[in-house]
């Protein structure tokens, strides 16, 4: 079966590509609103895409009225950020934290979800994360009229001690299994290291 892009509208391309470019990690994204409360969304058109200097991508659409989303907004505005690796049983909250807000409220304080300092960076992190990059702005892309790739610097990393693996070398090793990191695959469908899909919309 072979499905040509060109003859395709956009909805249509972007449900065939999240279908089949799986598992994607995910980046729970936290930034500050303009009132100075905390943002938080998930995208997983992410990845690293550099060591030296540290870098990783995010690529960011707009909201359903054609608005920036805020993440985006709060980056090109505020500069810090903090992505967090879910796990597992955390899921559920990372699809509600995708639902939109009005400007300036705060999915923390709707979800529940505790933070915790992060070092001498701007912004704190999830406690409840086994790794946290800090990132400052590096480079804003305009890819369309709604999409925007970010280049994020990547300035400290956060790895739960109980993920670490006693060293044999000079390399950090991280159990995957204890990670656990959420892939995502196509619509509300998540995989895990090992087992297969589960739905978390509902």
């Amino acid at each position: 079966m072979i499905f040509d892009f060109a003859q395709m509208s956009a909805n249509r391309v972007y449900h065939t590509m999240i279908q089949t470019l799986t598992p994607r990690p995910v980046a729970w994204v936290l930034t500050e609103n303009e009132n100075t409360s905390l943002n938080l969304a998930p995208f997983s058109y992410f990845n690293a895409v550099s060591s030296d200097p540290p870098l990783l991508m995010l690529s960011i659409g707009k909201k359903s009225d054609g608005c920036e989303k805020d993440t985006r907004f709060n980056i090109i505005q505020r500069s810090h950020f903090v992505v967090h690796i879910a796990h597992r049983e955390l899921a559920t909250v990372v699809t509600s934290s995708a639902a939109e807000l009005p400007e300036g409220e705060s999915e923390l304080e709707l979800l529940g979800l505790a933070t915790t300092d992060f070092e001498d960076f701007a912004l704190p992190r999830l406690s409840a994360c086994r790794v946290a990059y800090a990132c400052e702005k590096y480079r804003v892309e305009d890819i369309t009229s709604k999409q925007a790739m970010i280049l994020g610097l990547i300035k400290k990393v956060y790895i739960d001690d109980e993920i670490v693996l006693p060293a044999t070398n000079s390399r950090l090793k991280v159990d995957p299994v204890k990670l656990d990191a959420l892939g995502r695959l196509g619509g509300d469908d998540y995989g895990y290291l090992g087992h297969g899909a589960r739905n978390h919309a509902t």
